[in-house]
């Protein structure tokens, strides 16, 4: 094994820079791996891997755990957008499809920075429903909207947030609160209890301030985010007219929303019996 990033290691970036770039890419597309396993991958000595994942958890992108990293989120971490951006695109797309019944010409709608979101902005780029006004702090939300006709769309500004793609803190919490839109569509990254839970104070915040803006919200929800919990309430279910979920959901997650008496409708995904 080769223990230097400047020599050997075939056709594996070994710039520090380069191969952070591919490690990174490596695990978000895996989900996780084993310190080894990368050592061997892109030939390197174990320490120099475990400080390019130093250098990854800093930055946000992974979370470390004895032996290995992961890009899957935990109760005080959130994937990187890279990661969300690839996971259960049939569940959300499912989600989406439903979503779309809720929205006419002539609304305002609010999109949350959630790849659950997303999914509803690329089903309104196939066009349909317009004249409509979408107003959105997720810059993947913005650049599938930017060139669409009959869509008057608003970008909230704020600091940006590249691992969330998205524009947060103060500015963004003040641009939402001089708003009132008809509908709200937003996700988390857990609900238990009862409540909706997000691992970041900052975006805990943008989404309290998007659920008080809005005369309806709508809680977008794959079913691993059920009975999963994280560090911080973003605000209990009652305050959603709506929570869908995909056809994903165990029994007994969906007998917890009932004991909460939360209106929730199961959406089929596609090739789903």
């Amino acid at each position: 094994m080769i223990s230097s990033d400047s020599s050997g290691g075939g056709a594996h970036p070994q710039r520090p820079a380069a191969r952070r770039a591919a490690l990174a890419e490596r695990v978000l597309a895996e989900g996780s791996a084993s310190a080894a396993q990368l050592a061997e991958h892109f030939g390197v000595s174990l320490m120099t891997i475990h400080r390019d994942l130093d250098e990854l958890e800093r930055q946000g992108v992974v979370r470390k755990f004895r032996g290995g990293v992961t890009a899957q989120p935990s109760g005080v971490f959130e994937s990187n957008v890279q990661y969300r951006l690839k996971t259960m695109r049939a569940e959300k797309a499912a989600l989406a499809e439903h979503a779309l019944r809720l929205i006419e010409p002539g609304m305002a709608v609010l999109l949350d920075d959630s790849t659950s979101a997303l999914e509803i902005a690329r089903v309104l780029r196939l066009g349909g429903i317009t004249p409509l006004t979408v107003v959105t702090n997720f810059l993947e939300a913005i650049n599938v909207l930017s060139d669409q006709r009959g869509i008057h769309l608003m970008a909230l500004g704020g600091d940006y947030d590249p691992l969330h793609s998205s524009f947060l803190g103060v500015s963004c919490v003040e641009a939402v609160q001089s708003l009132r839109v008809d509908v709200c569509f937003a996700s988390t990254s857990a609900v238990h209890g009862g409540y909706a839970y997000h691992q970041e104070q900052h975006i805990v915040s943008v989404k309290r301030a998007m659920l008080d803006s809005a005369a309806r919200n709508v809680l977008l929800i794959d079913h691993t985010k059920l009975a999963r919990t994280a560090l911080h309430r973003v605000a209990p279910l009652s305050r959603f007219d709506l929570l869908l979920v995909d056809d994903g959901a165990p029994a007994e997650a969906l007998r917890d929303l009932d004991e909460h008496k939360v209106t929730y409708q199961v959406c089929a995904t596609k090739g789903s019996p």
